[in-house]
């Protein structure tokens, strides 16, 4: 069965840094499969945050570039998204998934909320 789990989030100050973690298991996560972060507002469809490829190689939008770096485990089948300069606008509930994401494999996501 495969399962995504993320963690870290919590209640921030702005300015402050966060990291979070995605535990995978299952068949989703190899060496060979492009993982990212995504984040969804309420009521709003889910956005994607960061990319890493196979190769390591990062992708971001120009709304976290520079603040938000994505690494990965492949020996933890693990990714990672550590997030600094936090804003107010990055409260959001974080998910990662494969890139492109699949719906069948979206966790529970964890919540961060950015105090201004």
């Amino acid at each position: 069965q495969v399962q995504l789990v993320e963690s870290g989030g919590g209640l921030v100050q702005a300015g402050g840094s966060l990291g979070l973690s995605c535990a995978a298991s299952g068949s989703i996560f190899s060496p060979s499969t492009t993982m990212g972060w995504y984040r969804q507002y309420p009521g709003k469809q889910r956005d994607w945050v960061a990319t890493i490829t196979s190769s390591g190689a990062t992708i971001y939008p120009d709304s976290v570039k520079g603040r938000f770096t994505i690494s990965r485990d492949n020996a933890k089948n693990t990714v990672y998204l550590q997030m600094n300069k936090l804003k107010p606008g990055d409260t959001a509930v974080y998910y990662c998934n494969k890139v492109p994401y699949s719906n069948t494999y979206w966790g529970l996501g964890t919540q961060v909320t950015v105090s201004s």
